[in-house]
């Protein structure tokens, strides 16, 4: 940009850097559940925007910074680089400790989410007030709540907040949108032709830059790792195995920018300089990169040929046979018909599991049934366990939780 428009300062194009570096999970992963893809590659797309996020926002941060403050000397900058990451995960752990022992308190559904939206808002504020990162701090606070609250959180309040989220999370989207295309018709409107024009040819290099700059990361790292990999099978040692050259075509591919990238170029200060041209410039590379990249990747994969590999469902079916023989072993020793007929039921459930690991389970729905909740609470004690130990991950947790929630719900009439 800065060799483009050579008068636009050097914090506004790092700026814009800095608004169109982090990639949109969403927008990827939308596309990829329609085909099959091993579980490596969709970790690494899915995880990457969490760091890739932070990271661009706080660049972000301290680019408007520097520009609002006309001068900031190397040492300032480092310091408050420090104080500003230190900062903000301490306070994220710490917040997310205080809601885990305030939450529990509220049990009536539509009360416990308006305190969640009121917590996680009121974080975020706090920190930008205390002069840290918001971002940062509402992923380290997040973290804490996924690791720590599914074991203090009830099946019949989980269920509605995941729905409400889920729905929020589209509307905002959704928004974004909006708001970036009411501002770039006024844009479009106060421009001459010739302007028009420039503005469309630094847009499209910006968006060609950003392309290249993924593809040439990608290839470096696995040039590094290869490198790292040969070096240690040298030395006769053990090492990671060295991803396929097709999955670093998908990687490096999968580069769509979306609500990160419009969020912050909408934020600018209205007298930031060249606003309209970042502004045009980062819709610009959104839209780009979701038509350009979002309707080739999937015949990229089709052609490619990648397939999907059982990690999620072989670690499905270990769990949930874990999880009944929990269950089995809670009511064992009851005398009691009810008890006898639910063994009957869990075996079921073991022997289906082993036949059809990829097969969701439904328990049937007996009312208010308190033996059923016992047996459910003791597989879910197991699957916490599992993965608290590292024996299952998220994927196989959260599948696993919502079948027990499903029982649970049922058996509480």
């Amino acid at each position: 940009m800065h060799t483009l428009v050579p008068d636009i300062p050097w914090p506004a194009a790092i700026a814009l850097g800095a608004i169109v570096a982090p990639p949109d999970a969403a927008a990827a992963t939308a596309i990829l559940r329609q085909v099959s893809l091993p579980h490596r590659i969709m970790k690494i797309l899915e995880g990457e925007s969490l760091l890739n996020d932070a990271s661009a926002l706080l660049i972000y941060r301290i680019a408007v910074s520097v520009e609002a403050a006309r001068h900031l000397n190397w040492s300032e900058f480092t310091s408050s680089v420090s104080l500003v990451l230190l900062g903000s995960l301490v306070a994220g752990y710490l917040f997310g400790k205080l809601w885990l022992l305030t939450a529990p308190r509220f049990e009536d559904a539509p009360s416990a989410i308006i305190l969640q939206f009121v917590g996680t808002f009121t974080v975020w504020i706090v920190a930008e007030h205390l002069g840290l990162s918001g971002i940062l701090t509402i992923v380290v606070y997040a973290m804490v709540l996924a690791r720590y609250a599914p074991a203090r959180t009830s099946a019949r309040l989980r269920v509605p907040t995941y729905a409400v989220w889920e729905t929020v999370v589209f509307i905002l989207n959704v928004l974004a949108f909006i708001m970036i295309g009411m501002q770039i018709g006024p844009i479009w409107s106060r421009l001459d032709d010739a302007v028009r024009l420039q503005y469309c040819e630094i847009a499209a290099s910006v968006l060609l830059a950003v392309i290249l700059a993924r593809v040439a990361w990608v290839a470096t790292y696995r040039i590094s790792l290869w490198l790292v990999v040969a070096l240690d099978r040298l030395r006769g040692t053990e090492t990671l195995t060295m991803p396929s050259f097709k999955s670093g075509i998908v990687v490096a591919w999968c580069g769509m920018r979306g609500i990160v990238t419009l969020a912050t170029a909408f934020a600018l200060p209205e007298d930031f300089p060249y606003r309209d041209l970042i502004l045009f410039t980062a819709f610009a590379v959104v839209l780009g990169s979701l038509v350009i990249q979002g309707v080739t990747l999937r015949p990229l994969i089709l052609a490619l040929r990648l397939k999907q590999d059982d990690f999620v469902a072989n670690e499905v079916a270990r769990a949930r046979g874990t999880a009944y023989r929990a269950a089995l072993a809670e009511i064992d020793g009851d005398p009691s018909e009810e008890a006898e007929l639910l063994r009957l039921e869990y075996r079921g459930v073991l022997l289906h599991a082993k036949g059809d690991p990829d097969g969701r389970i439904t328990s049937s729905e007996l009312p208010a049934d308190p033996l059923r909740r016992r047996a459910i609470l003791a597989a879910r004690r197991a699957i916490l366990h599992l993965r608290e130990t590292e024996a299952i991950g998220d994927d196989a947790f959260h599948q696993l939780e919502e079948e027990l929630d499903r029982a649970e719900l049922g058996a509480q009439g």
